[in-house]
């Protein structure tokens, strides 16, 4: 038996109409609404070192019976919303070392 682990994976289009592929590192719904946490899975060597704790949350919203990703446009939630993401990482990811 192998313990493999599939990526969750997310293409969007930017405004110019070219596809990004993401990877969902984490999802939360809470008071605020439904939110997801996602990298980029391509990047090259130069913008990986420097975007190396980059990631982009998100909100899911409904949009006529269809799940839709909208910007946190209210800074003092998406400053909340992530240093919620970034604890749950760091539990997940680095509990051991404590």
């Amino acid at each position: 038996m192998t313990d493999e682990f599939e990526a969750d994976l997310l293409t969007l289009l930017d405004d110019d109409g070219a596809e990004h592929e993401f990877e969902i590192i984490d999802e939360l719904e809470n008071d605020d609404g439904h939110f997801i946490a996602l990298v980029p899975t391509h990047q090259d060597a130069d913008d990986l070192a420097a975007d190396a704790e980059t990631y982009y949350i998100f909100e899911i919203v409904d949009v006529d019976g269809e799940e839709e990703l909208q910007e946190v446009e209210d800074d003092d939630l998406l400053n909340k919303l992530a240093d919620v993401f970034e604890n749950r990482f760091n539990e997940l990811y680095f509990e051991d070392e404590n």
